[in-house]
């Protein structure tokens, strides 16, 4: 029995996250009814976390078993030839049998992007949110190094975040290692998160956070007490799904 791990590129758009659920697409179902033609009997595929309906990802890594005498390069192939454009294996590795997609983990990337002016393309409409006032960048960026470091999230964290039958020590404990802004040409900016795991929408809801930062909706000094309360209602809103992407994961 092999392990086969796949590096995963997808827009998020049309699907209502990774998980499988019953009456809508996602990428985990998607792929995994291709596998099963393969295989000729479904095979669970793992992923290394679940995102949201709209979110995309470049570096979504997932993992199955499989007895067939297929090279890697041939399941690469063959997924991309059933797939929808929307959904690219972009590598296909054996690994040994303990590589688990979720839990070998160390970190993940996350990119968040942001047009700040007047006309958004309407090419970018589905991977950039489109924010017309003027943000101060400079008060968001001070905000940034009270993420890095280990810190109870919990004021970024939605309702059903985690799994109660996974038994998480850390509850809702995260280590951040970095957070930046980078500015691109034309009013473009991307916010940029890697720690060794994240809450549901805790991404989502920084950004919001630092939004209203941005926008002279709450001080700098306030962004850093939404961490220290430990309650949702003390953070802003949640950002919107499709300026979000998974970027890299690392093992």
């Amino acid at each position: 029995m092999k392990t086969i791990r796949l590096l995963i590129a997808f827009d998020g758009t049309d699907f209502h996250g990774w998980q499988l659920q019953p009456d809508a697409p996602t990428i985990q179902g998607e792929i995994e009814k291709h596998i099963f033609t393969i295989h000729n009997r479904h095979t669970t595929l793992h992923g290394a976390g679940r995102t949201d309906a709209g979110v995309h990802a470049t570096g979504m890594v997932a993992h199955f078993h499989s007895e067939k005498n297929l090279s890697c390069s041939a399941w690469k192939q063959a997924l991309n030839s059933m797939l929808p454009a929307s959904i690219r294996i972009l590598e296909a590795t054996e690994e040994g049998e303990t590589f688990h997609a979720r839990f070998s983990a160390k970190s993940k990337t996350y990119t968040y992007s942001i047009f700040n002016g007047e006309i958004l393309l309407p090419q970018q409409r589905l991977y950039t949110v489109h924010i017309r006032l003027p943000l101060n960048f400079t008060a968001m960026e001070d905000c940034l190094p009270r993420l890095v470091g280990t810190h109870d999230f919990s004021s970024f964290e939605s309702a059903g975040s985690r799994d109660p039958i996974v038994r998480e020590q850390n509850g809702s404990t995260r280590t951040i290692t970095d957070a930046t802004i980078i500015h691109h040409d034309n009013n473009f900016h991307s916010f940029t998160i890697t720690g060794d795991g994240f809450l549901r929408h805790m991404v989502r809801n920084i950004v919001g956070t630092l939004l209203e930062v941005g926008l002279a909706r709450r001080t700098v000094q306030s962004f850093g007490e939404a961490i220290q309360e430990k309650k949702r209602a003390a953070a802003g809103a949640t950002a919107p799904a499709h300026g979000l992407t998974l970027t890299k994961i690392r093992y």
